[in-house]
Parts: structure tokens; C-alpha cells; sequence
């Protein structure tokens, strides 16, 4: 990833991670690293422990931001929240995955919060 890429990518889970806050979420992590994957963010709503994937782009021409969150990527995440459940001792409680996706083409960002977006531990 390039010094341009990493920044936009890092000021997009600044924005994600502001937006949950207004969204009544409770952060838990950010940038979470498991042995195998990196989880984004990591927030409960209600009693729900939310494993967030936010992408971010600055144009269209490569499609939606969502759209690079492919079946790979699901199941890197999936391991990740996994290997967090079990290190957290975290039990009986229910997992959602959602994808926050960022496009920044003005001023304001465009935010748009996939709830349940993929897959389920």
C-alpha cells in the first residue's frame, strides 16, 4: 500500500470509527492484529460485538468500496474475530460483521454502514 493509500485508508477509520460514536456503538479495538488478519474496528451495539471492515476510496473508477471486501477477506476477518472471541474469553454472544463503506469525492465523506454484511463464528 502506498504513503497515498495508507493515509486515505487511515482517515477513513477515523471517519468510521466517529460515525459508529454517533451511532450509539461502544469501540472496543481499532485496528485489532490476530496472528492472521487485521480487524478494523471492533464495537458492540447493544450487547452485539460488531467486527467492522471499513473501505475507503477517493473515486468510483474501481466500483464501490464494499465491493473489495471479497470471500477471502470475509474468511480472514471471520479467523480474526475468532481468534479475538477466544483470546477475550468472550462466549454466548452474538457476532455481526458489518462493512463501512467511504467514499470521499467533496468535503464531507459519503459513510455507509453494512450491517450484517457477511458470514456469521
Amino acid at each position: 500500500m502506498t504513503n497515498r493509500n495508507q493515509k486515505i485508508g487511515q482517515t477513513g477509520e477515523k471517519a468510521a470509527a466517529q460515525f459508529l460514536c454517533q451511532q450509539g456503538y461502544t469501540l472496543l479495538e481499532r485496528n485489532y492484529r490476530a496472528p492472521f488478519a487485521e480487524i478494523d474496528i471492533i464495537a458492540k451495539e447493544g450487547e452485539c460485538i460488531c467486527f467492522v471492515e471499513v473501505k475507503t476510496r477517493t473515486s468510483l473508477k474501481r466500483g464501490l468500496p464494499r465491493e473489495s471486501v471479497h470471500h477471502a477477506k470475509q474468511q480472514k476477518i471471520i479467523s480474526g474475530a475468532c481468534f479475538y472471541l477466544k483470546e477475550k474469553k468472550i462466549f454466548n454472544r452474538r457476532v455481526r460483521f458489518d462493512v463501512i463503506d467511504i467514499i470521499f469525492t467533496g468535503e464531507t465523506p459519503e459513510i455507509t454502514l453494512i450491517r450484517n454484511a457477511f458470514g456469521t463464528v
